[in-house]
């Protein structure tokens, strides 16, 4: 099974849980490059990859 195919995605809801951060945080710190980007899974669907989110935590 390749990388990306075993990769778990997070919503914006499990994402703010964990890190314990607002929407708008999160989304300014994204844009500054302090935060991991968005990946759009759909139309109108995106997450971001539990692999990045779990790296910038243990950063911090």
């Amino acid at each position: 099974m390749s990388e990306v195919m075993r990769e778990r995605f997070l919503r914006f809801g499990s994402v703010a849980e964990l890190v314990g951060l607002s929407r708008t945080t999160i989304y300014r710190m994204e844009q500054q490059g302090q935060f991991p980007k968005r990946v759009k899974l759909g139309s109108n669907s995106v997450a971001w990859k539990m692999s990045e989110v779990l790296t910038w935590m243990s950063a911090k």
